[in-house]
């Protein structure tokens, strides 16, 4: 099969990773401006409705296409063309009717899920974003039916157009709707808008590419499965999925209505005042999410690549697809989160100079979920390993037992007057490390051969640790002699981030944390495997 209608595995990550990288790029051009436009109580209310969002937009269209995904999979390496064809219809006609309920339930209930969470003012942004879900339902079943033919490069264009798109429509908007006297609260439905209109877009881009593409694919003479043994099989594996990253959406909105309840029912804040607390995590919680946004680009190649494998009982090749997927993580997850912890105050100064009281309150709440990104990452790995093994009902069971300790934990301690918001952070890192370590014993069980973690991690841990190091002295002695205005900052904060940076990638190649072998797998990685003289 050509190049151009099979990638490989490493090939799909490098597409999709591209892809992140310019979607994250537009991502943090439109939500840190946001967080200087809307301020700590604005970005609240955004990322309320955000939130409802992510819970109704997982039972929609999380499981449902991975488990899409896998089935054209299984179907693509058979070249069964028929097989395909009826998937994807199926799969198409679940998704429309789960979307169209989604986006229902946020329009016409958005009052009442705004009350549900303690923030009431955050209905104007949860009725703003309820057309997203019946898109990106659609969407979903599009993204599935290429990712099961390991093509990623539809999903890949997408991504960058709902990134683009919000960001050109969406913080104008907010910036044009404050300007002219509207209160935070329809600013931040502005801003969620563009969120919206991105995802139509999107949309519409692949139910074009689709059509474009789909006859060669679509049309063959395999006797396909029943409609009836589709849906079964998609609900079988969908579902658990679905429970899976439910779960844990489900918690997240919980926790964050335990939080609002808290601040107000036993600290005795005003529901405004505690949006504006919320808020300070919320502008670290921005940048803990980075270090995770790059597991797509791993995952959606990773569930395909290893379905196969498992199919053709082929564990050589299962256990080479982990192996690189796991130094992948370990390479590229702990300096980020790392530094992260390390730089937090300087580099929320740098990114937030309209908002620097609210940036150095962020401090604390950064420095621990940089390390809980790392969690974060690993979790999220060792999850698409056990759904692609058909261990789906895995995930469930541990993402319930750390969320259960998250909201424990944050009950607990933002009750306290003296800890009250700072609980928050730490009962994140005690979630994500808790279910870390268990899916790590459960994918250890899993492989054929073995996995040796301390040698897949004590490297990036070492160089990582010296990366941070050398960030926080370099940080110290700029700041010696450039302390001052913002300008000064700022130039500090960039000199010391180059600093770790290099300090790290001589780590990488003089510690050899990279194969030749995983080089091999990237676009002329042979090149670049002898240039750096790797065996």
């Amino acid at each position: 099969m050509s190049r151009k209608k099979k990638q490989s595995f490493m090939g799909g990550v490098t597409i999709m990773a591209i892809s992140t990288i310019f979607v994250k790029i537009c991502g943090a051009i439109y939500k840190i401006p946001l967080g200087n436009i809307l301020g700590k109580e604005g970005i609240t209310y955004f990322n309320s409705a955000y939130s409802i969002y992510s819970v109704l937009l997982t039972l929609s269209t999380t499981g449902l296409p991975l488990a899409l995904s896998k089935l054209i999979s299984e179907a693509h390496s058979t070249n069964r063309r028929t097989q395909i064809r009826r998937c994807f219809y199926t799969a198409m006609t679940l998704f429309v009717g789960l979307g169209i309920l989604g986006s229902a339930a946020m329009f016409f209930f958005a009052k009442p899920l705004a009350v549900l969470i303690n923030n009431s003012l955050a209905y104007s942004s949860i009725r703003a974003l309820s057309i997203s879900v019946v898109c990106v339902s659609i969407m979903c079943a599009y993204r599935g039916f290429a990712q099961g033919r390991q093509n990623m490069v539809p999903t890949a264009v997408s991504q960058f157009i709902e990134a683009f798109v919000k960001l050109v429509v969406g913080m104008p908007l907010a910036w044009y709707l404050l300007r002219i006297g509207r209160p935070l609260e329809i600013g931040a439905a502005g801003a969620i808008f563009g969120v919206s209109v991105g995802t139509v877009l999107a949309m519409f881009y692949m139910m074009l590419n689709y059509r474009k593409h789909r006859a060669p694919i679509l049309w063959g003479t395999d006797v396909p499965q029943s409609y009836g043994t589709i849906v079964r099989r998609l609900l079988g594996l969908g579902i658990p999925i679905t429970i899976g990253q439910a779960s844990m959406s489900l918690l997240n909105l919980l926790d964050q209505a335990i939080v609002m309840g808290q601040l107000q029912n036993v600290l005795g804040l005003t529901e405004r005042a505690a949006s504006g607390v919320y808020g300070e995590y919320t502008f670290s919680n921005n940048l803990f999410n980075l270090p995770s946004a790059f597991l797509p680009a791993v995952t959606v190649s990773l569930i395909p690549a290893i379905s196969v494998a498992v199919a053709r009982k082929d564990h050589q090749e299962i256990n080479r697809v982990a192996a690189t997927s796991f130094r992948l993580i370990a390479v590229l997850a702990i300096p980020a989160g790392t530094g992260l912890s390390v730089l937090a105050g300087p580099i929320l100064l740098l990114l937030y100079p309209r908002k620097q009281e609210e940036a150095a309150a962020a401090a604390y709440h950064l420095r621990l979920l940089g390390i809980a990104s790392i969690f974060v990452c690993i979790m999220l790995l060792t999850n698409s390993i056990m759904q692609a093994h058909g261990k789906v009902r895995l995930p469930i069971y541990t993402t319930l037992l750390g969320g259960g300790i998250k909201v424990a934990v944050n009950y607990t301690l933002v009750g306290h007057p003296e800890i009250n918001i700072k609980g928050v952070p730490i009962g994140t890192l005690a979630c994500y490390s808790l279910i870390a370590v268990v899916n790590l014993a459960i994918v250890h069980h899993l492989l054929e051969e073995k996995p040796n973690y301390f040698f897949i991690f004590a490297k990036p841990v070492l160089a990582s640790g010296a990366m941070g190091a050398a960030a926080w002295a370099s940080y110290g002695l700029l700041s010696g002699f450039l302390n001052g205005s913002y300008k000064m900052n700022s130039l500090c904060t960039l000199g010391a981030v180059g600093i770790a940076v290099l300090v790290y990638l001589i780590l990488v190649i003089a510690l050899r944390m990279i194969t030749r072998e995983d080089l091999k797998m990237v676009p002329h990685g042979d090149k670049l495997a002898k240039l750096l003289h790797l065996r």
